[in-house]
């Protein structure tokens, strides 16, 4: 009998830890997608402004190296690698209720993150930077250009090759809104507001990937989807922290 009281309280003391976490990187999470609506909106979130080709991506780096990564995505990275403990916490709430389509969502959103973080960009492009602004010569211009120009063959915002990296976290996030309304954990206000936001995030990717020339259409899938995704980021946090303190 002891055994299994030690057994239950461990369960319990691990699962506050979950929940407790996951609500810490939430608001990171919240934080870092605030930072993100600031600097898009001073910058102007233009896709065709970005610079496109690996010597101008070199020139930015070196002039404004916080706006340089940001364009090439880390601070997405980092706001999608801090969701992790939010799903895991989000999917051990769920894991007594709708547990197939809770573990689902967060292979799908583990798979896409590892895929994200595996195509970035960012830093090697930044560490090309330093090297193209050292050569001496043109032959080694030409070669750090080169090799910038194969990184962002890669992919870049908006490209093909970061499609599946950005589009699986968002499918994922459909699916476990879709648990939230099933499992009632959550509140529905919560669950309608992740799945509208993340279908309206997706259109906004396949739209700017797929059709060009519609930014200012893609944009008006954004802004709502974006506000949607942060409300519901807002709303499941503030329970994870509920949650976390109602296990004593």
């Amino acid at each position: 009998m002891n055994e299994k009281f030690s057994l239950a309280d461990s369960s319990d003391r691990q699962l506050k830890g979950i929940y407790l976490f996951g609500a810490i990187t939430s608001v990171i999470v919240i934080s870092g997608t605030l930072l993100d609506i600031t600097v898009g909106s001073i910058t102007g979130g233009n896709l065709s402004a970005l610079p496109h080709s690996a010597v101008d991506r070199f020139t930015q780096l070196q002039s404004n190296p916080i706006l340089g990564l940001y364009n090439l995505d880390l601070l997405n990275l980092i706001v999608q690698v801090m969701m992790i403990p939010s799903y895991v916490a989000i999917y051990a709430a769920h894991r007594k209720t709708v547990h197939g389509f809770a573990l689902l969502s967060l292979i799908i959103f583990l798979t896409g993150t590892i895929l994200f973080v595996a195509g970035n960009v960012a830093l090697p492009m930044y560490e090309l930077s330093v090297k193209y602004a050292a050569a001496t010569s043109e032959s080694q211009k030409m070669l750090f250009a080169a090799a910038g120009e194969a990184m962002l063959s890669r992919g870049t915002h908006g490209s093909l090759g970061v499609f599946i990296g950005f589009i699986l976290p968002n499918l994922a996030g459909i699916i476990m809104s879709w648990v939230m309304l099933r499992g009632r954990i959550f509140n529905r206000i919560t669950g309608w507001l992740g799945l509208l936001g993340s279908i309206l995030i997706s259109v906004y990717l396949v739209l700017v990937t797929f059709v060009p020339g519609v930014q200012t259409m893609a944009t008006l899938f954004a802004a709502p989807g974006g506000l949607m995704l942060m409300a519901w980021i807002v709303l499941f946090t503030i329970k994870l922290f509920k949650l976390w303190r109602h296990i004593k």
